[in-house]
């Protein structure tokens, strides 16, 4: 998929912040999150959370592979690993043993629409990746010496996730299928060509340019005075001064006129489908109908597609959704699977189309409905859990547009009726909308295994 890293970060990033207990669900994020905005712009989020002793600490730059031009593409996520290769006060590398000499442990993610570094410790150790953060806002440097193995580091990630993994080159090149005008066209992690050819100077000159308080926001979750940190992110921050505002993203995707299709060869174990349609984001009217139709379609194994595909017909060894509710631009909703040994992809692909057909010609059931929608809001509800995802909603959110539209989530869910799901597959879910992308594998060479077609994954440092 699309590097849609937002809801596929690891799990290690999320376990130390796990210690925290459940908020209330009932209480707004409006009631408790503060917002303020620096006389730099650097905008702050902080929520007080008094359940364990542990804080997350994140830093938002909006700049992502969406941020890119042809020719240059991947620079955001090359500088999110020079990032560490410190300033005049912190040496290479040394951030994370910093980080972790104070019991704390850190990572960073990029991905279409933004960049993150956070870090998870002690709320007495605040203070540490306040300064840390803030030196490096401002005072990143690197030489050649840096630069040229993590340039390296880069080139091979990309090897080794995207070009030697059959599936992940497969949503790759949808993207770049479905996509004609908009930057989503391109990959996170950037295409080859272009990170060979990446410099140290390209790096330097991007991180000036969107590296700036204006273009970045602060979000904080945990076991802090608000009060109090807001007085140390001020004098952390507050004397940065602010740089020329970025380049703005004018790129609008046309609609689509008719289907695309586009096939893979290459080695593989097993073949794979994926198809993807244009559909709006949190700001459209459908969004939240869109997300009630990807559960009832992929919402675990009791779902359609699985029940259906899966376990009654035995065709698919996975079947699935994807849909970017906060990207920052309209994206794609993903319908996507992989037969059994022995099935045919193109088998599958008839299938899948003939579960979207009934999902446009007939409402679900008043018990799907229910199913789908509980799901939903447990996610959402049981993911409070977690200090960590806490600020991670705040920052999606917030990146996509505002916060506060966090607090019209469930509501939304629970407005959708059955009919606005119909509705939504009817309208979207479309020939017309439709990429189409098929991986057609080829024999392995000899002497050597084809490689697994496993679902990509997200990059973190």
């Amino acid at each position: 998929m699309r590097d849609f890293r937002w809801t596929v970060l690891l799990l290690g990033a999320w376990l130390p912040s796990l210690l925290a207990s459940p908020v209330r669900a009932a209480q707004p994020y409006a009631e408790r999150v503060r917002e303020t905005v620096l006389p730099n712009g650097l905008k702050v989020l902080l929520l007080e959370e008094h359940k364990a002793p542990v804080a997350v600490f994140q830093v938002w730059y909006r700049v992502g592979s969406r941020n890119e031009q042809l020719g240059k593409t991947g620079l955001s996520h090359l500088l999110e690993h020079l990032m560490f290769k410190g300033t005049a006060k912190v040496g290479p590398e040394e951030y994370s043993k910093i980080i972790q000499r104070n019991g704390g442990n850190d990572n960073a993610f990029t991905a279409d629409d933004g960049t993150t570094y956070f870090a998870t410790m002690a709320s007495d150790r605040l203070g540490v990746v306040v300064d840390l953060e803030a030196d490096r806002m401002q005072n990143l440097a690197f030489n050649d010496d840096h630069f040229t193995p993590e340039h390296q580091v880069v080139i091979e990630e990309r090897r080794l996730r995207t070009d030697d993994n059959p599936t992940s080159a497969l949503f790759e090149l949808l993207s770049a299928v479905a996509f004609t005008a908009h930057p989503y066209q391109w990959p996170v992690i950037g295409w080859m060509s272009d990170l060979k050819q990446a410099t140290r100077e390209d790096a330097l000159a991007y991180y000036r340019t969107y590296y700036t308080p204006a273009n970045a926001f602060i979000v904080c979750a945990g076991d802090f005075s608000t009060p109090e940190l807001q007085a140390m992110i001020e004098r952390a921050f507050a004397p940065i001064p602010n740089g020329s505002p970025p380049p703005p993203v004018r790129a609008v995707e046309p609609p689509q006129e008719g289907e695309r299709r586009t096939v893979l060869r290459r080695e593989a174990q097993l073949p794979f489908i994926a198809m993807g349609f244009h559909v709006p984001n949190l700001h459209g009217k459908d969004a939240a109908a869109l997300e009630v139709l990807g559960a009832v379609m992929s919402g675990g194994k009791s779902a359609r597609l699985y029940r259906h595909l899966v376990y009654e017909k035995r065709l698919g060894r996975d079947v699935g959704t994807s849909y970017e509710l906060t990207s920052v631009d309209p994206s794609v909703f993903l319908v996507y699977g992989q037969p059994l040994p022995g099935r045919s992809v193109e088998t599958l692909h008839k299938e899948l189309l003939a579960e979207i057909d009934a999902l446009q010609r007939h409402p679900v059931s008043a018990h799907e409905l229910a199913k789908a929608k509980n799901g939903l809001q447990a996610s959402f509800i049981l993911a409070q859990d977690s200090l960590f995802y806490q600020a991670l909603l705040v920052g999606q959110y917030e990146l996509a547009g505002d916060w506060h539209l966090i607090d019209n989530y469930i509501p939304s869910i629970l407005a959708v009726t059955a009919e606005d799901v119909r509705q939504a597959a009817a309208s979207y879910l479309t020939p017309r909308n439709r990429t189409v992308a098929v991986l057609d594998p080829l024999p392995a060479t000899p002497g050597q295994g084809a490689p697994a077609a496993a679902a990509p994954h997200g990059m973190v440092h």
